[in-house]
């Protein structure tokens, strides 16, 4: 679908350490060591509620979860787990990480040189994206791990690379993963939930962003055709569109993303075996 150049070991791949702090002010704090992108968890039976950048929220199944947002910045966060006593903290030290460069040519399309209305139209649609993420978060729908976006899934690519387009850097890094899957195969909700967007958008393409609670939201873009509506309820292997190659894209494929507590984490880590997810405490 693309040229690309890249080497780097996905997030989810990585060795975490786990270490106790030596500052005998914070002894009883465990710090753990992961990439931007990431997602770490801690399971103590009893868990209710979690914490971490000033947000608060349900645990799930006794287990707290905490995304890093893949442009996070290296350092220390403290993250909290409130069970039946008193409140408990710990540390992720986030370390920089190099997930690698792809240079993407693309054809003669909009995506490829936009122009100053295209541009006006992404920032109109990059504040109605905001608000479908600034929703109020409600009740998980979804348990771990989430079901596959397509049957079958192939090996996807290219989470948090820096793409470069026909020679010029993206704004961004790339927040999903890529999936060869081929041209009209169906896309599946990954768990119940809410559509909250599913429209044609600059860069995406035809999209569908579905809200499963708990602040976790799955992203599908570049489809050729969308099944579902705003408001639409969905359970979990529901179908939403087919696969295609709208947006800025170089061939058919699915761009799959998901977005938890208002981070940008590697879709892998929800996909698989939660007990391989790297956690505080053993």
């Amino acid at each position: 679908m693309a040229c690309s150049r890249q080497s780097a070991v996905p997030a989810w791949m990585l060795l975490v350490s786990l270490a106790l702090p030596c500052a005998a002010s914070v002894a009883a704090e465990l710090t753990i060591s992961a990439a931007p992108g990431a997602l770490v968890r801690w399971s103590v039976p009893g868990t209710k509620r979690c914490g971490m950048h000033a947000r608060s929220w349900e645990s799930l199944q006794e287990t707290c979860y905490y995304p890093i947002d893949l442009e996070q910045k290296p350092g220390r966060i403290r993250v909290s787990r409130q069970g039946q006593g008193r409140t408990e903290f710990a540390h992720i030290s986030v370390e920089s990480h190099d997930y690698g460069t792809e240079e993407v040519e693309l054809s003669d399309i909009p995506q490829a040189h936009p122009s100053s209305e295209d541009l006006r139209r992404n920032a109109r649609e990059g504040v109605l994206l905001n608000k479908a993420f600034g929703r109020k978060e409600g009740p998980a729908t979804f348990t771990l791990p989430l079901g596959p976006p397509a049957k079958p899934l192939p090996a996807g690519k290219s989470f948090g690379v820096k793409r470069i387009y026909n020679g010029k850097p993206a704004a961004q890094l790339h927040t999903g993963i890529d999936y060869p899957t081929p041209v009209g195969s169906p896309l599946l909700a990954v768990a119940d939930g809410t559509v909250v967007v599913a429209q044609d958008l600059f860069f995406p393409g035809n999209a569908v962003i579905i809200d499963h609670g708990n602040g976790l939201f799955s992203m599908y873009f570049h489809l050729a055709e969308i099944t579902v509506k705003t408001g639409q309820q969905l359970v979990k292997g529901e179908r939403v569109g087919t696969v295609g190659s709208t947006g800025r894209s170089t061939g058919p494929h699915l761009f799959f993303g998901v977005r938890w507590h208002n981070s940008r984490i590697d879709p892998q880590f929800l996909l698989k075996d939660p007990a391989r997810i790297p956690a505080i405490g053993p």
